[in-house]
């Protein structure tokens, strides 16, 4: 296609991008586990208010908008409390949890080289981490191991102590790991980082956000964050269970003298000074804005309530999806997490994958997963009010599916075009 010679009306123009949406995931009707994350009608309004505040704000000088310093320093802030930052902790803001992750690894392994002298720095792992991590290995030529997990889903840390060695500059735990929604042992893999002095990961950009409301609702969370001794940094995205819109995480070190490893600084330019803290150059203000003024709007109490929301409408889930002969939920997921996959031992296995082609047509949305062969769902408030229709017609799909495959097998995290 080519681009128009001549413009268009503003109308027509709209009226075009309505019509393309009409094919897209149904999240506004509480259909779509994952992707968008719906806090309601106030966190909408303060969010597009504040978006159109801040459309065209340029974070790449915050001296020309010092309102952007402030908005992240304290947005920074903010988080680092809600996971137990000391008072040294010092961060930035990113454009989502693949580029805080990159930031923590670039980190990791400038300060190998200028603190241990490794040229090549390696990335431990395990295969429930993130596929940020072996992206951000691709980037930056690092090698990077990734150890099996145990029968619980969680990282099998004496699998990846085998894996650790004299040029290992990260550990990564995961909080909780996106797969089957379980949180790693995060002690004992600090500890296993501090074995050879690399910089120990913990990436909650799924559990940021939730893991300490949860805390604060007296339910059970292993400990996961800065209150254990050997933590570096931190990833938690403010755009999943935060409710931000896209695109908005945070990037948290310990203190600044780790941060400074993830900034690069350049003086020999004719342009002048370049400082950059993170990935982008050029940051658009608006998500930073929006960040901002959905944790003002929501506050402390107001994030505890959505937790209390998303946990019912996970714990019903796993408890009507344990309901239905042929399909089971993996691993011992607390949280907002489920993974639902076949059961071996129904009297007729179900194959997932058609299962989600069923479910789809109603128009449920999930990611494909594995392996093993899943359907993944983030819950959220958004699917407030729809778990009962969900479950009634997961029943229904599960009987129509009955023991027929689909040939298709793709998974479905993400996708290129």
């Amino acid at each position: 296609m080519e681009m128009p010679k001549e413009g268009r009306a503003i109308d027509d123009v709209i009226a075009d991008l309505a019509d393309k949406r009409t094919g897209d995931a149904r999240w506004q009707d509480g259909r779509t586990f994952g992707m968008v994350y719906d806090g309601g009608p106030s966190v909408h309004e303060v969010a597009e208010r504040a978006a159109v505040m801040y459309l065209h704000e340029n974070a790449l000088n915050v001296m020309a908008f010092p309102s952007l310093r402030s908005i992240q320093s304290e947005v920074v802030d903010w988080t680092a409390g809600l996971l137990h930052g000391p008072d040294t902790a010092a961060g930035f803001l990113t454009s989502g949890g693949t580029e805080s992750i990159q930031c923590a690894v670039l980190a990791a392994r400038e300060r190998g080289r200028a603190e241990r002298g490794i040229r090549s720095g390696e990335i431990v792992v395990a295969e429930s981490a993130h596929a940020a991590f072996h992206k951000s290995a691709h980037m930056y030529d690092m090698p990077i191991h990734a150890a099996p997990v145990s029968d619980d889903w969680t990282a099998d840390v004496d699998a990846m102590a085998d894996l650790v060695n004299e040029n290992t500059v990260l550990v990564v735990g995961s909080a909780p790991q996106y797969p089957q929604g379980v949180v790693d042992d995060i002690p004992a893999i600090a500890a296993l980082a501090a074995t050879v002095d690399a910089n120990c990961h913990v990436d909650a950009c799924m559990g940021g956000f939730v893991l300490p409301f949860v805390e604060m609702l007296g339910r059970e969370v292993p400990v996961w964050d800065f209150r254990v001794d050997g933590v570096h940094s931190m990833s938690a995205d403010i755009h999943k269970l935060g409710y931000a819109p896209k695109g908005v995480s945070v990037v948290l070190h310990r203190t600044k003298e780790l941060r400074k490893y993830q900034t690069f600084l350049f003086d020999q330019w004719l342009g002048g000074f370049y400082g950059s803290p993170n990935l982008q150059g050029t940051r658009s203000g608006l998500p930073m804005a929006c960040a901002w003024a959905v944790m003002q709007h929501l506050g402390v109490d107001g994030y505890v309530e959505l937790t209390r929301t998303v946990l019912d409408n996970a714990d019903r889930m796993r408890a009507g999806i344990a309901e239905i002969d042929g399909v089971r939920v993996l691993g011992d997921g607390q949280y907002h997490l489920v993974a639902m996959a076949s059961d071996p031992d129904a009297a007729v296995p179900v194959d997932v994958f058609a299962l989600g082609d069923a479910l789809a047509k109603r128009g449920w949305h999930h990611d494909r997963q594995g392996p093993p062969d899943t359907l993944h769902s983030t819950v959220s408030n958004t699917n407030t009010g729809q778990i009962d229709h969900y479950l009634t017609d997961l029943a229904e799909c599960v009987a129509e599916v009955g023991g027929s495959t689909t040939d298709d097998r793709s998974t479905s995290y993400s996708t290129v075009d």
